[in-house]
């Protein structure tokens, strides 16, 4: 398990309210590898849409929002605005590859009840 830093605002370590295993990681740094200009980390979120209300989002930022938290995981940067950070609090992102298919998959304990398809949740 990888400990975060936040920054700027706190400089010491503290452990992340949300984690990624190192499926996770390796499998960001090789996307992000492909990339031109290279992005300065990954966003995680939380949107609202889909038949259960809210959907995750990852995509790749040049720098970090005003708002956002900065969490480090093994020298990735992972930007979580303050409004997701309540619904990933707990969760853990891993890389998944099976034959029948290869993806992210959110493991959050705050998840009451998901869609049929598995692509959103309520709290």
């Amino acid at each position: 398990m990888a400990t975060a830093t936040v920054t700027p605002a706190q400089e010491t370590e503290k452990k992340a309210p949300l984690n990624l295993t190192p499926q996770a990681i390796a499998k960001v740094r090789e996307i992000m590898a492909t990339q031109d200009p290279l992005p300065a980390g990954l966003r995680i979120g939380v949107v609202g849409g889909g038949c259960s209300g809210f959907q995750y989002s990852m995509a790749f930022e040049n720098q970090s929002g005003m708002m956002d938290k900065v969490f480090s995981f093994d020298d990735l940067k992972v930007f979580v605005d303050a409004t997701s950070l309540m619904y990933l609090n707990g969760c853990t992102v891993d890389y998944v590859e099976t034959l029948e298919a290869a993806g992210f998959k959110f493991d959050n304990p705050q998840v009451k009840s998901t869609c049929g398809c598995g692509s959103s949740f309520s709290v």
